[in-house]
Parts: C-alpha cells; structure tokens; sequence
C-alpha cells in the first residue's frame, strides 16, 4: 500500500486528516482503518477527541461483498479476490479508475444522524458531478441524482430516464464512529462489473464519469490528480466544517 501524503492536521475534528493511498491492498487497508476506529474509540472514553480522516484511495482489483452479502450475487468467479467485509450493502468492486474516500468521522462530534452523513455523501457526488456533467454530441444534457430505494448515485437524461449507477455508497458504524465510504467510477474498466450483480441489483447498468465529462490528468498519480477528486474532496471538508447544510430530500 503506497502512501502519497498525509496531512498530519491535529486541530479540531471539523477539519479532517487526509490520507492518500495508491495501489491499496483492500484486506491491509481496512485492518488499519478499522484499528484506527478502535483506537478513536478508546481515546474519547478517555476524553481525548481525535481529528476525523478522509483516506483517498485507489484499490488493487478486488471484489468485495458487504456484512450481509449473499454469495449468489457473484455471477462469475475469475482470478480477482473476493473478500467478505464489515460494511453495509451487497457485493461491489474496486480497482483502477474508481476513486475511492473511506469517510471516518465521528458523528456525536460532527452533530450528523447517520441518515445525515449518507445524505451529505450522496449529495457531495451530486454537487461535483453536476457541475462538470457535459451534452454530448446530440446536445443531450446529464445530471446526477441520488435514490432513497437504492444508496448511490445515478446519471438521467434530460429526459429523467436513469441511465445507471456511477457511484456506490457503504458505510460501518462502531459507537458513533463510521469507516467505509464511497466510491466513484472516473476512468475505470466497467467489465469488471459483469461479474457481479453490482450492489445486489440484476442488470444494474454501471457508468463511469470519462465517459460524461472531459477528465484529464498528466500526473503518475491518475485519478488522485483530477479535478474532479480535488473538488469532490473539498465539498466534503466544506461539509464537516458546516459550511454546505444538506439540502431537503426530493426522493
């Protein structure tokens, strides 16, 4: 697991640490983001409150199936591991091209329901991708928008026909502390969902943003140099900072 930089930021939790990892292995990332929850949890038993994280990554191909995953909800089984983990939902991906922000946030402190931070989650997707979702060569317009029935975020139409899921959402809470998070599709190969029922959802139509939006980086460091990652991150440290309130649900 590369580490690309961390900002050892030890001022209030509104104003989270940031951590950036290349090429994760998913098992060693989650033992060190659990174990960093565990420790968090500890420590404000002890009245020391510790600074939220962010950690920006991007995983080695791997499939993942949540707390309750089924086993039939994997279609096709090839040499990309299959791991079983603490989270919310059903089976999912990761791997090159997704962009990945694990959100480890204490709620109590940031004063979010867990219904609040899955809000401000899907509406930071909503936020960024809206505003560099382009026409195409039609002049058909995109937008994004979350769904109450099924957790992520989905591009429509201009004529509100959802065309599939671009970003996916899981989240494990351990006494007031969440770890997991969200992951995005940028640039990634979207074969690599043909094995799987995506989130437990049959036919589940996966997009990725390349193929909606001019994304462009010249950096060894691909996604984690997009604008779209920076701004996506910025919206979320807004968020904490209480300077973005969630917007009322028109789901």
């Amino acid at each position: 697991m590369a580490v690309l930089q961390m900002n050892n930021n030890t001022s209030p939790n509104n104003i989270p640490v940031i951590r950036t990892l290349l090429n994760a292995d998913y098992t060693s990332t989650h033992e060190a983001m659990l174990n960093t929850t565990l420790s968090r949890i500890e420590n404000k038993k002890q009245g020391i409150i510790t600074p939220n994280e962010i950690w920006v990554v991007e995983h080695n191909d791997v499939y993942t199936l949540g707390q309750a995953g089924k086993e039939e909800h994997i279609l096709h089984r090839g040499n990309t591991p299959v791991i079983q983990t603490d989270r919310g939902g059903q089976v999912t991906w990761h791997g090159k091209g997704q962009l990945v922000l694990y959100w480890l946030i204490d709620l109590n402190e940031a004063n979010w329901t867990v219904r609040d931070m899955v809000s401000h989650a899907e509406q930071s997707l909503e936020d960024i991708l809206n505003s560099c979702l382009s026409r195409d060569s039609r002049g058909q317009s995109f937008y994004a928008k979350s769904r109450r029935d099924a957790p992520g975020v989905y591009i429509y139409n201009n004529e509100d026909l959802m065309l599939g899921k671009i970003a996916s959402l899981g989240f494990k809470i351990k006494h007031g502390f969440s770890y997991h998070g969200i992951a995005l599709n940028l640039t990634c190969d979207l074969a690599a969902f043909n094995a799987i029922n995506p989130c437990g959802y049959a036919g589940m139509q996966m997009l990725k943003l390349e193929d909606f939006a001019n994304l462009e980086s010249t950096s060894d460091t691909g996604i984690f140099d997009l604008e779209v990652t920076k701004q996506l991150l910025s919206n979320i440290q807004q968020r904490l900072a209480g300077e973005i309130e969630l917007r009322p649900s028109n789901n």
